[in-house]
């Protein structure tokens, strides 16, 4: 039997926005959704990783977790952001699509960094006070607005924002490399040809995860840590990170020049499933040998960490997206629904997962029941939130590219009126009082 899906074409949502993919947009949620888990996940890591907080409940499992979703969520969402990106070039024109990065991408950043720096520091003062006793929210919420006071130290630092300004780089110069391409008349021509071509083979190789991984493995080799670093606290790009990060953007790009391509290159294998597997246990049996450099083979397991989290990072978001492919194929209001409020709910999250951590850090339960409340209060508010202020709102146009009805708001007043109008009219009838 072949486990692989056969190719398919590429088959949007009817309507007026038929350019959408549902399963590229589901993916992108779920890659975003999960970012939410693993924020979630942090205060209940078994070693302090320096977060605001950490749970006197925690797990071993966690940090296999995480380990594991932190290798492949972002690089998954930036291989989509280069595909979704040059279909957008194509439908918008090059004036067009700057203009849409920059509300979509720059607005964001700068606009929400403002808001939600503040906050998030707000989390980890409350996080702190927590471990001498009571927290005060009123003082939290003050001295994480006085941070802003130190400006401009730390400008734009400091956030989970960092990946809009890494996308915007990285979308500068793919647009700057594409343009010198041009102007360089048929050199430029053959190369993208060339390119192509070798896209084109890669996307049919069965071991194309493998080659993948091993320039990926080069650029991990310079993190500071083992594994994948998270470039937030400067301005000034992290070379490695932005290689590997633009290196999953550059490819989704060149995939949709050839779109039929994706549906080859996300197939669903056994041997990929192999790979992704002997990638994760590699990292896992590897990993505690990084805080040991006088080990007699550091160098040589360092290496083999840098392959088999390279291997994981690329096999697990082909993997995820042919998954999706899969489970999506066809449009589902439900799916629309959280791919359109996937992006918000990333933005918004993060100072809402700290302070619910501090609440909970000493309360005497199973990590797995707080981490679930933390979680699903998050996406629950998050979802609340996008449809009665942002959905239907500018701040939709601005992350969506248009303003939709809402959803949520309206369900819950048809839902309260049938209840009311089904209690009225029990009370009124014959016989129901005294």
């Amino acid at each position: 039997m072949n486990p692989s899906l056969p190719p398919t074409k590429l088959v949007a949502s009817p309507g007026p926005e038929n350019f959408r993919l549902d399963y590229l947009d589901a993916t992108r949620a779920f890659a975003l959704v999960l970012g939410i888990v693993f924020h979630a996940c942090l205060s209940f890591m078994p070693v302090f990783v320096g977060w605001a907080v950490q749970d006197i409940s925690t797990s071993p499992l966690v940090s296999v977790f995480m380990t594991v979703s932190h290798s492949f969520r972002m690089a998954t969402f930036f291989l989509l952001a280069g595909f979704l990106s040059h279909l957008t070039f194509q439908r918008k024109g090059a004036g067009g699509f700057v203009r849409s990065r920059l509300l979509r991408i720059g607005v964001p950043f700068v606009v929400g960094w403002f808001i939600l720096h503040p906050l998030v520091v707000s989390g980890w003062i409350m996080g702190s006070a927590s471990l001498r006793g009571p927290v005060d929210i009123l003082a939290g919420l003050r001295g994480g607005f006085q941070s802003l006071s130190i400006l401009p130290q730390g400008l734009f630092a400091g956030s989970h924002l960092w990946f809009l300004y890494y996308l915007a780089l990285i979308t500068t110069l793919t647009l700057v490399v594409r343009g010198l391409l041009r102007v360089t008349g048929p050199g430029g021509a053959m190369i993208m040809r060339r390119t192509d071509a070798l896209v084109a083979w890669l996307a049919k190789s069965p071991v194309s995860p493998v080659l993948l991984a091993l320039p990926t493995a080069a650029a991990l080799w310079f993190m500071r840590f083992w594994g994948l670093d998270t470039p937030d606290q400067s301005l000034v790009p992290q070379l490695p990170p932005l290689a590997i990060y633009g290196g999953f953007f550059l490819l989704g790009w060149l995939l949709h020049r050839q779109g039929e391509l994706i549906s080859q290159l996300t197939r669903l294998t056994l041997p990929r499933w192999i790979m992704a597997g002997l990638g994760i246990i590699t990292v896992l049996l590897l990993g505690d040998l990084q805080g040991d450099p006088g080990h007699p083979h550091y160098l040589a397991a360092h290496l083999a960490h840098a392959v088999g989290y390279a291997l994981t990072m690329w096999s697990l978001a082909l993997l995820t997206i042919g998954v999706f492919r899969k489970l999506c194929a066809r449009p589902n209001a439900f799916v629309r629904y959280i791919a359109d409020s996937s992006y918000w709910m990333y933005l918004f999250h993060l100072p809402v997962v700290i302070w619910l951590q501090v609440a909970v850090a000493e309360v005497p339960l199973h990590w797995s029941l707080k981490l679930a409340f933390i979680t699903l209060s998050t996406i629950g508010l998050s979802l609340l939130t996008y449809d009665l202020f942002v959905r239907s709102t500018w701040v939709g146009w601005v992350l969506n590219g248009r303003r939709r009805e809402r959803v949520i708001a309206p369900w819950l007043r048809t839902r309260l009126g049938r209840l009311w109008n089904g209690k009225t009219s029990s009370a009124l009838k014959p016989g129901t009082v005294g």
